[in-house]
């Protein structure tokens, strides 16, 4: 499961032999009309799965660690990403598997203590109800399109940045990485948020 490039690419021109599971990205397709995309024209062998069929393959044993993205990380590592993600997260728990954030240090919002002061967009009904302008769902049915989900810090391993590798807790070893880079997002000193 990949929904982030860059620490492939680098295992890949290290001469690591890696296969890549790519989930589709249900509803808009990132990861079979994006991410599917990248690994290939980097010559990184890739297989596309269907989001939904994620955790057979996990069952399977052919998944050792999950790399994702993220759109937003809150100051305790809570991490909002493309809808998915967060079942992802859950499924690599519950098969013992290692999940990984990869993401720059910019993503991270101190301003934000937690996942909870995230907002999650909601998105056209099209884009659930229609597949390439076609629709596949009965005329009028309610839908629902929130365009991210938050995965709780303790179901991540690691978050992976440009600056460093940030481990719980990601309170402290997040503001270690900004501070020593010099990154902030807002303004003057980092916030607690209580400490």
């Amino acid at each position: 499961m990949i929904r982030q490039v860059f620490p492939v690419q680098t295992d890949s021109e290290q001469g690591k032999r890696i296969q890549v599971v790519v989930d589709e990205t249900r509803p808009l397709l990132q990861g079979a009309r994006l991410t599917a995309w990248e690994l290939k024209r980097r010559g990184i062998p890739t297989t596309l799965i269907c989001d939904s069929m994620a955790a057979q393959v996990m069952k399977e044993g052919r998944v050792e660690l999950v790399i994702v993205g993220a759109d937003r990380i809150a100051a305790n590592g809570d991490t909002a990403n493309k809808i998915g993600t967060y079942p992802l997260a859950v499924l690599a728990r519950t098969h013992a598997i290692p999940f990984y954030v990869a993401a720059p240090l910019s993503t991270v919002d101190f301003e934000i203590a937690d996942g909870s002061g995230i907002p999650i967009e909601e998105r056209p009904p099209e884009e659930v109800s229609q597949v390439a302008g076609r629709p596949v769902a009965p005329p009028g049915v309610g839908v629902a399109n929130p365009a991210f989900d938050v995965t709780p810090a303790e179901y991540i391993t690691a978050i992976i940045t440009e600056q460093g590798v940030a481990r719980a807790p990601y309170t402290e070893s997040l503001r270690a990485l900004a501070r020593a880079a010099g990154v902030f997002r807002g303004h003057g000193e980092l916030p607690d948020h209580g400490r």
